[in-house]
């Protein structure tokens, strides 16, 4: 019972302290025992979701919790990045000042890491603050945007500027959630899950492409055990820097070059597509310097392909992409802070990289990887 139960679960602390506990389930069937734990009979309860995800669990979710909550509202909005902004959040302050929500109240954020991270910004910023819950429905929601309290929105085009720190209060994963993502989505998550091994836990990463298959064909086990180790190392980073002073920023490989060409591609490419081509590109800087072989090169490219990760790109200026490194979050004093490789499982911060280093790199990426030359 013991195995089963730490199977089921997993506590975040903070300084030694439990913060909240990771729930994996299979289904919603535990949700009201769990939101029990919270104290949520006496409180009113926002579920709020897109409303792609709404017509899928928002009935089945806002069920299970009328069943030991008294006063259970829903608030939903388009689904899509271009909806990840402060429009949405002012309309939602409006439906809980309408709806009369406290301080002791709470959000309930059903979906992906658009909703999840809308969510939970507004839960941060309302009233000053007040207590939400995190029940991610996709991959990439359910192993990095769900666990470490990063919310925020976009502003204009720029990713996630404007933002809080803010932990939930519980995350709720049902693994039965991935099985109803269409490809795209399920692969733009493998894009974090990937980032996780090769920045912690190259037994991992090689875990990950001996079963490809199990993967793929989304095999409850192995999408289990995939999604609680992935936790398990975002969990373990942000336990040591909750706040990104120091070694959290590791779980930002591939994001800095992802976030600029994502916002140039106006969205058109999913979140974990484009942090896979950034850190395949962080990657190639890795091994100019000296910190990656072209073995492991080749094996991060070959994995991405293996699972329909993207490893180039056309119709973008390169001078453009180093111009939005510019305005990415991970400046300090105009100087970048890049994550780079040093070999698969070992990640490092490097204040050296320059413009003509990223110049040069994006350009093979769009030359020489194009037209199927890997070196």
């Amino acid at each position: 019972m013991e195995n089963e139960r730490l199977h089921s679960e997993m506590n975040v602390t903070k300084d030694g302290v439990l913060a909240y506990r990771i729930y994996f389930e299979q289904s919603f069937e535990q949700l009201p025992k769990r939101f029990l734990e919270l104290e949520a009979d006496r409180r009113k309860i926002c579920i709020v979701s897109d409303r792609c995800v709404a017509s899928l669990y928002l009935q089945e979710v806002e069920t299970k919790l009328k069943s030991v909550c008294k006063n259970v509202v829903s608030y939903t909005f388009p689904a899509g990045e271009e909806h990840k902004n402060l429009k949405t959040v002012k309309d939602l302050y409006r439906f809980l000042i309408e709806e009369k929500f406290d301080r002791k109240d709470l959000l309930v954020a059903l979906g992906g890491g658009v909703t999840g991270d809308l969510t939970g910004f507004a839960a941060a910023t309302y009233l000053r603050g007040i207590d939400f819950v995190q029940v991610p429905t996709t991959l990439l929601a359910q192993v990095d945007s769900s666990i470490g309290g990063k919310t925020g929105v976009d502003f204009d085009c720029y990713k996630n500027m404007v933002g809080a720190f803010h932990q939930p209060k519980m995350v709720y994963i049902n693994i039965q959630t991935l099985t109803t993502l269409s490809e795209e989505q399920f692969f733009c998550g493998m894009g974090e899950v990937l980032k996780h091994g090769l920045i912690k836990d190259k037994a991992y990463y090689e875990w990950t492409i001996q079963h490809r298959d199990e993967i793929c064909k989304r095999e409850e086990n192995f999408l289990t055990e995939m999604v609680r180790k992935s936790c398990d190392i975002k969990r373990m980073v942000v336990e040591k820097d909750p706040l990104e002073k120091g070694e959290r920023a590791l779980l930002n490989f591939g994001h800095t070059l992802g976030h600029s060409i994502e916002k140039l591609m106006n969205f058109q490419w999913l979140h974990g597509q484009c942090v896979a081509l950034g850190y395949g590109i962080a990657s190639w800087i890795s091994m100019k310097k000296g910190f990656l072989n072209q073995k492991e090169l080749q094996k991060i490219l070959e994995t991405n392909k293996e699972f329909h990760l993207p490893v180039s790109f056309s119709e973008l200026k390169p001078e453009d992409i180093l111009a939005a490194t510019k305005v990415d979050k991970k400046m300090e004093h105009g100087t970048l802070k890049f994550i780079l490789l040093n070999g698969i499982g070992n990640a490092l911060i490097d204040r050296t990289v320059t413009d003509e280093d990223i110049l040069d790199a994006v350009r093979h990426f769009e030359t020489t990887i194009r037209n199927g030359e890997n070196r």
